[in-house]
């Protein structure tokens, strides 16, 4: 059990940190983006260097303090919030922030881990390489709570999700000691891979203070397009079509459905629309070509043939930067639009493709049974993952479906789970869907993190409450 920040503990740790370094808390780190609820802490540690991180875990771990990890604040399960048990120390790198080296002929770049998304791709842009990483948070997201969470987005389809993009990692583990792991290296087999243990661990392993980042080339041409399918189906094939015509230049591949379009002009009127009568479904694809091969070119082609194969009913291919910037503000735009209109359950699961067709025909008339609701499915088709969020039918009030929100998420999960899916597909677990990953998770799996966790982190300091339940009380999970 991890003991309360109190102030015998920050005035020691003060003393032993840079002025500045540790100050009162402040409402920007223990805000969830979705207003969910509050976080508390005793106070905000802002370390500048991987040092002074050290100082403060072990500072922690001895006197068993918790540590919460905090990023740009954009997760939404929770992760970087606690909003109960003994007062935590909120960990913060925003002071770490700088581009340590570029090797452009490597195709690398190491960075701190407070640098946000949109600095790295700054950095990299100005060696004229890219960093493919790609989220409509990138001006706040930082890179450390990125590579924590395992980021996804909406180039995972041609270049992986973050943990792809690392090659290695420096990081504190929860008793002050650092590894010093940042290689350049492509291949390295001398043992466990810690650096692909603390990615996607939502801080509850250690704290990733800097990242070796492989870049990629720029690409010399881009086309954008949005495409009317009949459905979803279509949709797939469209996609298989497309990876077949253009090899591995599709970069995004992404579902819209009508209800998306439609919360849009209710909510963001100023917003352009693309067609007069908003489609049933579309999807929004972005193509990154090689010198010599034209972006417009490729797209017509594949307009065409989607037609002729009966999967394509309508299109526009972007002929400028301010269309193809349009395009893409609308797709960006729907999460903001699901806010303002108000979901009951919302919910990030992935699929086999060959699952998602199916998922979709039946999830609506399975939903229809239990309420009068209105259904956004929206997302990154490309790699399985939708967004498939419910919310009240015209002219009613999220208050009217309070009792059902439990059952259209466990509906909606065991569609998933039965179909061999994710429960979380780029969100995470951190504090909000503890419960799903006892309940979907494979039993074997759930005991192996748990024995990882005791390892490193046997006093329980690092994020507790977060991915795992604290000790107190734990559930299996399934395959028991």
């Amino acid at each position: 059990m991890v003991n309360p920040a109190d102030p015998a503990f920050l005035q020691n740790l003060a003393a032993r940190l840079p002025e500045g370094a540790l100050t009162p808390p402040e409402a920007r780190y223990l805000t969830d983006p979705r207003g969910r609820t509050a976080g508390h802490a005793a106070a905000i540690a802002r370390p500048r260097s991987v040092e002074e991180v050290s100082t403060i875990l072990a500072a922690c771990n001895a006197a068993r303090v918790g540590v919460v990890p905090f990023g740009g604040g954009t997760g939404l399960v929770l992760g970087q919030i606690k909003p109960d048990g003994p007062l935590p120390l909120v960990l913060s790198l925003e002071r770490m922030r700088a581009v340590r080296a570029v090797h452009p002929a490597e195709y690398v770049i190491i960075v701190e881990a407070g640098a946000t998304l949109a600095e790295v791709h700054s950095a990299a842009l100005a060696v004229d390489r890219l960093f493919p990483l790609s989220l409509a948070s990138q001006g706040t997201a930082r890179i450390g709570g990125n590579l924590s969470t395992n980021a996804g987005g909406v180039n995972v389809l041609r270049y992986g999700n973050t943990r792809d993009l690392c090659l290695g990692l420096e990081a504190v583990l929860p008793n002050g000691a650092i590894w010093h792991g940042l290689k350049r290296l492509r291949k390295d087999n001398t043992g466990y891979d810690l650096r692909n243990l603390l990615i996607g661990a939502e801080g509850t392993l250690g704290v990733i203070t800097a990242a070796s980042l492989k870049l990629a080339p720029v690409p010399a041409g881009v086309g954008t397009a949005l495409m009317v399918v009949p459905n979803p189906a279509a949709a797939l094939e469209l996609l298989a079509l497309a990876q077949t015509r253009l090899g591995g230049l599709v970069s995004a591949f992404e579902l819209i459905a009508k209800t998306g379009l439609d919360f849009l002009a209710e909510t963001m009127p100023d917003l352009r629309q693309p067609f007069a009568t908003a489609p049933d479904w579309m999807v929004l694809i972005d193509l990154g070509l090689p010198e010599g091969l034209g972006p417009d070119t490729a797209l017509e082609r594949l307009f065409e043939d989607g037609v002729n194969a009966g999967l394509v009913l309508d299109g526009l291919i972007a002929q400028s930067e301010t269309q193809r910037s349009d395009f893409w503000a609308l797709r960006e735009s729907l999460p903001e639009g699901n806010r303002r209109i108000g979901a009951i359950s919302s919910h990030d699961v992935s699929l086999p493709l060959g699952e998602v067709a199916g998922f979709i025909a039946d999830a609506a008339p399975a939903l229809a049974k239990l309420c009068d609701c209105r259904i956004n499915c929206f997302g990154h088709l490309g790699d399985g993952n939708l967004h498939y969020n419910v919310f009240p039918a015209t002219g009613r009030s999220r208050d009217e479906y309070q009792r059902l929100g439990n059952a259209i998420k466990t509906l909606i999960h065991d569609m998933v789970d039965a179909r061999g899916g994710s429960v979380s597909a780029e969100h995470g677990i951190g504090r909000l869907k503890i419960d799903d990953l006892e309940k979907y998770g494979d039993s074997t799996k759930l005991a192996a993190m748990r024995a990882i966790k005791s390892a490193l982190d046997p006093n329980g300091i690092m994020n507790p409450g977060a991915v795992l339940r604290e000790p107190s009380s734990f559930h299996l999970g399934k395959n028991t």
